[in-house]
């Protein structure tokens, strides 16, 4: 069938709009079943093990990831490989998650009496009421579509939506009921910006940097070769310790605008006092945040209120915050 591209993408937005209408139907599925789950698996000494044959497998992974980066154990065990061997996989105090559209495939149907024979408890999450799986199993949480977005209504579509859905209401009221938070969720997260947002602090950072400063009464060219032998774009102007201000690129720019000779001035005659500073606990997100929310592309760090160092925008893009 040769579609035009408005037919594409009627065709699409009808796919669309057949998963939507499936997924506003599962709102009547979350009952007492669906909690008692959430439950058990909130009290589960063991791990949480999850199978399944074909697409539904495939989902049964990614719910199997999910659990695990919020803080649950959590594996995945194929349904067909469990019969050869892998059931070893399962210890007593584990919950299993078989996830099936139908309940009635045959892999299912070899796997199910083992498992019920150790005892363990088995949450189905499955398409069909009274389906073999649905009545033989621990608990039933429903997943069943009136139909596939597959204009055959065969492939699996819909139907791995809504259990991708309903595992992820299963995992995300676990983590409510366990009070999971965003620092126990950068425990799992080292790697990438998203880790790096919710545990990477300042002080990491600026202590990769040199310390660029310079004394108040310290010449303009005393100030540019300070500057450009540390490469951070700014110098700060220290008295003793304390902190007068900081210089940076734009500043000197601005003095040559305005100055014809420079040779009397100094670096505190220039210089920008009260610049933004940030602790050296503070998160590097927040780093970024205070550097766009003022249009900046350095700022200072202190600790107990004593000048460090400097962040710098580079540094922050290095790290692969932006």
């Amino acid at each position: 069938m040769d579609l035009s591209l408005s037919s594409i993408q009627d065709f699409a937005r009808a796919t669309i709009q057949n998963e939507i209408a499936a997924l506003q139907k599962m709102m009547t599925f979350i009952d007492d079943n669906f909690e008692k789950a959430v439950k058990e698996m909130y009290h589960c000494k063991g791990r949480i093990v999850l199978t399944g044959v074909g697409k539904s497998a495939i989902i049964a992974q990614k719910i199997s990831a999910t659990l695990n980066s919020t803080g649950t154990a959590a594996l995945f065990m194929h349904a067909a490989d469990a019969v050869h061997g892998d059931l070893g996989m399962i210890r007593p105090d584990d919950i299993v998650i078989i996830i099936s559209k139908s309940g009635e495939s045959a892999e299912i149907k070899a796997l199910l009496p083992f498992i019920l024979n150790f005892g363990n408890t088995i949450i189905a999450i499955c398409g069909h009421t009274s389906s073999y799986l649905a009545t033989h199993a621990t608990l039933f949480v429903n997943t069943s579509v009136d139909k596939e977005a597959c204009p055959n209504n065969l492939a699996p579509t819909t139907s791995t939506t809504a259990q991708l859905v309903m595992g992820d209401a299963l995992a995300m009221s676990l983590l409510k009921l366990k009070g999971f938070t965003a620092q126990d969720f950068a425990k799992f997260h080292p790697g990438g910006a998203l880790g790096k947002q919710l545990y990477l602090k300042v002080k990491d950072i600026v202590s990769q940097n040199e310390l660029p400063f310079v004394a108040p009464d310290a010449s303009i060219k005393e100030v540019i070769i300070n500057i450009s032998s540390h490469r951070l774009g700014a110098t700060a102007v220290i008295d003793n310790q304390k902190l007068i201000g900081i210089i940076t690129d734009g500043d000197l720019r601005r003095m040559l605008e305005n100055q014809t000779d420079y040779s009397q001035i100094k670096a505190k005659d220039i210089c920008t006092i009260h610049p933004k500073c940030i602790e050296s606990n503070a998160l590097a997100i927040q780093a970024l945040e205070l550097l766009r929310q003022n249009n900046i592309s350095q700022v200072i760090v202190t600790e107990n209120g004593s000048y460090i160092g400097m962040v710098h925008l580079h540094d922050l893009i290095k790290e692969g915050l932006i």
